[in-house]
C-alpha cells in the first residue's frame, strides 16, 4: 500500500517537477548532482580514471565509492524526515549530493576535485533558488510602515512573517504562507511580511535575531494594536529558537486561525466595533521557555 501511495504522489508531482527544469537553478543543480556518476560511467572519460576494483574496471564504482553513496542516501533520508514541502526534499538531495561529489572527485583526482569545488562556489554565488512569485494576499512592510499599519486600526489582527531572502527556510516557507493568506485573509485578519535583511530596526524592535546560528528565521508573529500575542518559533533564555515545524497544520492550530477568522469576519458584516471582542483580552498567556537551572531556584529559597 505504501509503495502504491508513493507512486501516486510521485505521478501527481511530476508536472510540477518538469516545470522546475525550465529554471536554470534546478537544471544546473541536477547536472551537478549527477556529475560524478556521469564521469565514472561515461565511455571515453572513465578509462582515464583510477580505480581500486580488483578487476581494474575503471568504468564501474569501487567498494569505497559505493559506501559513500550509501552513506549519502542515509543522510538524505534522515534530513527529509523533517522536510515539509517537495522543494525541501529536492533541495536536500541536491545539497548533499554536491557534498558527496566533492569527496568522490577529490578521492579520484585532486585536479578534478578542485575543478568541481570551484564550480560549486561559482554556482552558489551566481545562481540563487527562484523566489516564490505565486498568488498571495500579503502586504510587504518596512520598519516604519509596519508601525503605522499596526496602530491604524486596533481591531485588525496581523500575522507578520519576519524573513530574509538569503534564508533557505524562508524561501521554502513562502508558498505555505501565501496559501494561508489566500484562505484566511479578511477585513479583520491580514497577512504581512518584513524583510529584516533590509529593515533591521523592525527585527530589533520585535526581538528577532537574524543570525543563522540562532535559527529564528522565519519568525511568525500574531500582532494586534502593536502588541504581540503569539510567536513561533519560541525563543529560550539564551536567545536560541526552539524547534518548530512550519507546516500549515501547525500554524492553524497554534495561531488558532479558524477561530480568529470566524471572529474577524464580523467586521466585514458591518458590526459595530464594540460588539467585536478583541483577541488581546482572550488570548492566553504563553509560558516562557526556561532552563532547568531556573527551576531549582524556588526550591533553594524554600530550603533557606
Amino acid at each position: 500500500m505504501s509503495l502504491i501511495k508513493g507512486l501516486v504522489s510521485t505521478l501527481y508531482c511530476l508536472p510540477k517537477v518538469y516545470k522546475w527544469f525550465y529554471r536554470p537553478y534546478y537544471l544546473l543543480s541536477l547536472l551537478m548532482t549527477v556529475a560524478f556518476p556521469f564521469v565514472r560511467c561515461c565511455p571515453g572519460l572513465c578509462e582515464h580514471l583510477p580505480s581500486q576494483r580488483e578487476d581494474s574496471n575503471s568504468c564501474a564504482f569501487d567498494w569505497r565509492e559505493v559506501e559513500i553513496l550509501m552513506f549519502l542516501s542515509a543522510i538524505v533520508m534522515m534530513k527529509n524526515r523533517r522536510a515539509i514541502t517537495l522543494e525541501q526534499h529536492i533541495g536536500n538531495i541536491f545539497l548533499f549530493s554536491k557534498v558527496a561529489n566533492v569527496v568522490l572527485f577529490f578521492r579520484v583526482d585532486l585536479r578534478l576535485g578542485l575543478l568541481y569545488l570551484t564550480l560549486c562556489v561559482v554556482f552558489l554565488i551566481t545562481c540563487k533558488p527562484p523566489i516564490y512569485m505565486g498568488p498571495e494576499f500579503i502586504k510587504y512592510f518596512s520598519d516604519s510602515t509596519l508601525d503605522e499599519e499596526l496602530q491604524r486600526d486596533c481591531r485588525v489582527t496581523w500575522i507578520v512573517e519576519f524573513y530574509a531572502n538569503w534564508s533557505p527556510e524562508c524561501q521554502t516557507f513562502a508558498p505555505i504562507f501565501a496559501d494561508l493568506s489566500l484562505k484566511y485573509d479578511c477585513l479583520g485578519l491580514k497577512f504581512g511580511k518584513v524583510d529584516i535583511g533590509q529593515y533591521a530596526a523592525a527585527a530589533e524592535r520585535f526581538k528577532v535575531n537574524p543570525s543563522p546560528l540562532c535559527k529564528q528565521l522565519p519568525s511568525l508573529l500574531l500582532l494586534q494594536g502593536g502588541r504581540e500575542l503569539v510567536r513561533r518559533p519560541l525563543v529560550d533564555t539564551k536567545g536560541r529558537a526552539i524547534g518548530w515545524s512550519f507546516t500549515e497544520e501547525n500554524i492553524i492550530r497554534d495561531f488558532n486561525l479558524n477561530e480568529i477568522f470566524q471572529r474577524c469576519k464580523k467586521l466585514s458584516k458591518g458590526e459595530k466595533p464594540e460588539e467585536l471582542k478583541t483577541l488581546l483580552q482572550e488570548a492566553p498567556e504563553e509560558e516562557e521557555p526556561h532552563d532547568e537551572d531556573d527551576e531549582e531556584e524556588p526550591e533553594s529559597k524554600k530550603d533557606k
